[in-house]
Order: structure tokens, then C-alpha cells, then sequence
């Protein structure tokens, strides 16, 4: 096998338990701060429980693009290997928190040491053939998006089976298994001091150069509305999902079928667009995608019934899975030689930005316009921005094809 195919198998694995671990405690850590934790209380349990979760976000948010910078200087495996054993520790001490304010802080540890993700497509970019680049974005966006829904199933499956301490026990130790697998598989060629002969400017300044960059600007704003699309009507799915199902049997089910119906189809499509970007354009793939996301909000927000909306997710989400891995191909394809580090951190950034503001901004709109509006809000959003994207990448591709 290819080392690239190697470092690609690998990395996949890891990214899939990165993001499980992340929301694998979204069933049952309500019933940890009450069965563990001593909260008795349902509102502080509740306020507890959505300050935990966000925690890890935000502080990811925060240091992100400052572990881009040090990978740009030491390597993408040293940032790979660091935070995948620092994460796999965390985890592990989080069975052993016994108060709340404990989870927080590990939680929040474990957003500032994470970075897993933005080193893997970095190391991904740097290691892959430019004619499986999307190949390569796809399968690897895939891992994550499995993660990301079967996260929270076999956390509650294993809270069932083996309480929920053993959890993060579980979850730590194939992590640092994960890691040990990179550290002995994963190769990359980094030429450090190549790298330590470039000036050593600041995280703002960095951030400055790049947002120079027009079509960076543009990749990491798709970034952001994706997690918006994903995560902002989240909260309120099952609300809506009950105005729709018209009774409270099997509620939980339906709101949880349809929650992940669009990340379903999107792991599914990820890796089929990915290959055919390699083909047609990584910038095609994206402007069609973006505009077929923002015309599948509107069936989602005249919805007559249940089925009707899980359809309208599972359809939305092939054309989410075109996304993802159309941008982080054109960051590569963007960004100067030297900041790949910091360009994959700070979209990193941008995607925990909308995990954090993503669900405050879709529960403020459906207050004002219902939470109907919320999916119209998005197409608008997603629209404005293929129109974007059109302009920054397309269209000046297009220009430079006329010229020559």
C-alpha cells in the first residue's frame, strides 16, 4: 500500500474517534452530573450540562490557530501526536471528575490541547497526490462525519451497558491506542529547517495575510455556515419535529432520526464527491453544492410532516458532503507554501465558531420567526454564499483560463 493510503487509513480511524469522543457524552450527561455529580436540580443540571458541552468549543475556538503556527514551524505529526495523547488523557480523567466544575475544566482542557483534526487534513494535503486531493478530503471528512453520529449512539448503547464512568475510559484508551498507530505508521516529509528559516510572524499577522487572500476568506465563511447548517437547528429539531408528529410516542426516536439523517447521506457522498472533484474541479463541486444545500432548506421549512423532513435532510446532505472536503482542498490549493498549518487551524476555528453560535443564533431567529425560518435564514445565508464563491474562485478561474 501507498504510504499516502496508509497515513489516510489511519488518520480516518483517528478522526472518527476524535469525534466521537466529543459527542459521545451528548445522551447521557445530564444523567452523569445527576447520577454522578450530585445535581438534583433539572435547571442547573441543564444549564451545567449546555455550559460543559460548549466549553470544549470554545477554547478550541481560542487555540487553534496558535497550534496551526507551531505545526507550520515543528511538523503536522508533533501537533498530530500531541494532541492526540493529550486528548486521550483528558478524556480518561474526565470519569474521574467529581463535581461539575471539574468536567468543565477538562473540557475545556481538552479544546485547548485538541487539534487532531486540523494537523490530520493538514498532514493529508501535504502527503496526497494533487489527482486524489478530493479523493483523499473525502474519505477523510467521512471519518468525521461517522463519528459525529455514531458518537452519541454508542455512548448512550455503552451508558446502558457499562454505566457511564467506563465511558471516557473506553473512549481515552482507543485514542491512545489511535495515536501509537500514527506515531508508528504515519509518515510525512517536513523539512524543519526549511521551516525555521521563514519568519516567525504572529498568529494575527498570519490571520492578516491570509484574510488577504480572497478565496481563503470565502472557503473558511463556507466552513462556518456548514456548522451553522448542521448544528443551529439541532436544539430545536425536536420541537419541530413534535409540531410535526403531532403526538409525544417515540418523539425521541423521530427527533434523533432526523438529526442524523443529513450527516447519514453526507459520509455516504463525501468520499463519491471527493473523487469526482479530482475530476471536474474542486471549485464546481463546491458552487453546486452550496447552491443545492441552500434550495433543500426550503422543503425542510415547508415541511407538512415528519417524513417529509427527514427526506429533505437526507437529500441535503449529499450536497453537504460536497463541501467540506471541496474546501479544505482549495485551502491547500490557496494558501502559500509554509502556512498550511495555519490556514487548516484557522478554518478549524471558524467550524468551532459555529458549534458555539450556531444554536444561540438559530434559537434567537425561531423566536422571532419561528423555527421555520430558521432553515429559511440558512438557504438565504448558503445562497449568498455560493454567489460568493462564484465570484472569488470561479469566477476568477475562469478568467485565468480566457487569458491564457
Amino acid at each position: 500500500m501507498e504510504q499516502w493510503k496508509k497515513n489516510l487509513a489511519v488518520l480516518w480511524f483517528g478522526q472518527f474517534l476524535v469525534m466521537a469522543g466529543m459527542t459521545m457524552i451528548i445522551p447521557f450527561m445530564s444523567l452523569y452530573l445527576q447520577a454522578e455529580l450530585g445535581l438534583t436540580d433539572s435547571h442547573e443540571i441543564a444549564t451545567w450540562a449546555g455550559v460543559i458541552f460548549a466549553g470544549n468549543f470554545v477554547t478550541a475556538f481560542l487555540f487553534q490557530p496558535i497550534w496551526g503556527k507551531v505545526a507550520d514551524r515543528y511538523g503536522r505529526k508533533v501537533m498530530l501526536l500531541r494532541s492526540g495523547f493529550g486528548m486521550a488523557i483528558v478524556i480518561i480523567m474526565m470519569g474521574f471528575a467529581t463535581t461539575p466544575w471539574h468536567l468543565l475544566l477538562l473540557r475545556m482542557i481538552n479544546g485547548t490541547i485538541s487539534g487532531f483534526n486540523p494537523a490530520s487534513i493538514s498532514l493529508i494535503s501535504a502527503t496526497t497526490p494533487k489527482a486524489r486531493m478530493g479523493f483523499a478530503m473525502g474519505t477523510l471528512q467521512s471519518g468525521t462525519i461517522a463519528g459525529t453520529i455514531l458518537g452519541p449512539f454508542i455512548g448512550g448503547m455503552l451508558a446502558d451497558q457499562v454505566g457511564y464512568r467506563p465511558i471516557f475510559y473506553i473512549t481515552g484508551s482507543l485514542l491512545f491506542a489511535a495515536s501509537i498507530l500514527a506515531m508508528f505508521v504515519v509518515k510525512e516529509t517536513f523539512d524543519r529547517e526549511k521551516a525555521a528559516k521563514r519568519p516567525n510572524i504572529s498568529v494575527i499577522e498570519g490571520f492578516r495575510r491570509l484574510g488577504r487572500i480572497p478565496q481563503l476568506t470565502s472557503l473558511f465563511a463556507v466552513t462556518f455556515l456548514i456548522q451553522f447548517a448542521m448544528i443551529g437547528p439541532m436544539p430545536l429539531m425536536p420541537l419541530y419535529v413534535q409540531e410535526l408528529h403531532g403526538s409525544t410516542v417515540n418523539l425521541a426516536f423521530w427527533a434523533g432520526f432526523v438529526s442524523s439523517a443529513a450527516g447519514i447521506s453526507n459520509m455516504v457522498a463525501a468520499p463519491l464527491l471527493g473523487r469526482l472533484s479530482d475530476r471536474i474541479g474542486q471549485e464546481k463541486i463546491l458552487a453546486v453544492s452550496l447552491i443545492g444545500a441552500a434550495v433543500m432548506f426550503i422543503p425542510q421549512a415547508m415541511a407538512g410532516t415528519v417524513w417529509q423532513l427527514l427526506l429533505g435532510r437526507f437529500i441535503q446532505g449529499m450536497f453537504l458532503g460536497g463541501l467540506i472536503p471541496s474546501v479544505n482542498a482549495l485551502i491547500r490549493k490557496h494558501t502559500p507554501d509554509g502556512m498550511e498549518g495555519r490556514a487548516y487551524s484557522f478554518n478549524s476555528s471558524t467550524l468551532s465558531l459555529g458549534n458555539m453560535i450556531g444554536p444561540i443564533i438559530g434559537g434567537v431567529i425561531s423566536g422571532w420567526i419561528g423555527i421555520a425560518g430558521v432553515f429559511l435564514v440558512s438557504a438565504a445565508l448558503f445562497a449568498v454564499n455560493a454567489l460568493w464563491v462564484w465570484r472569488t474562485l470561479l469566477g476568477k478561474q475562469q478568467s485565468r483560463t480566457s487569458s491564457k
